[in-house]
């Protein structure tokens, strides 16, 4: 969503990069912003990208961190899933491997089945490794848009419309 003080989503994107820094955490790699569609029953698109951190921080601790952003961008926890908001930071991936508790889950549950996650990711660490299925960023973003995943038509010669354009939003 817009903010009214950081303005367009792709400049609340650079402010939360920018914030993290703040927070002790160094931004290593930033990919491009690209827009999406909504998951769930929001109509708007979305801005994503993804960035490499480095921090000594544990995932919890990380994840308060982020939390701690969140909120400072007007971010709710209350109301209902899907909803609405300024800034959602995840952890996709961590170089420690996976990592479960019951507040956090590393890789991300939904990690695989997110192109919106697996291609800004793709562009800065192609070579990162899911730990659960041992592939690599790229190789996991190339499943969810290989050819043989299209409609049938679409693999004789139909046509595809352009998607997740940043001149979206």
């Amino acid at each position: 969503m817009r903010h009214a003080r950081h303005g367009s989503p792709r400049q609340v994107v650079a402010a939360a990069l920018r914030a993290l820094e703040r927070e002790g955490l160094a931004v290593e790699a930033a990919s491009p912003v690209v827009a999406s569609a909504p998951l769930g029953p929001s109509r708007r698109r979305y801005a994503n990208a993804a960035a490499v951190v480095a921090s000594e921080l544990a995932p919890e601790a990380l994840l308060d961190t982020l939390q701690r952003v969140e909120a400072r961008f007007g971010r709710t926890r209350r109301g209902r899933r899907w909803s609405a908001r300024v800034l959602d930071l995840d952890i996709a991936l961590w170089s420690g491997g996976a990592w479960s508790s019951d507040r956090l889950t590393v890789p991300h549950p939904q990690l695989r089945a997110r192109a919106f996650v697996l291609g800004p990711a793709a562009a800065i660490a192609p070579e990162w490794r899911d730990p659960l299925t041992r592939r690599t960023v790229r190789q996991l973003a190339a499943r969810l848009t290989r050819s043989d995943r299209l409609p049938t038509a679409a693999r004789r010669g139909g046509a595809l419309s352009s998607v997740g354009r940043a001149t979206d939003f």
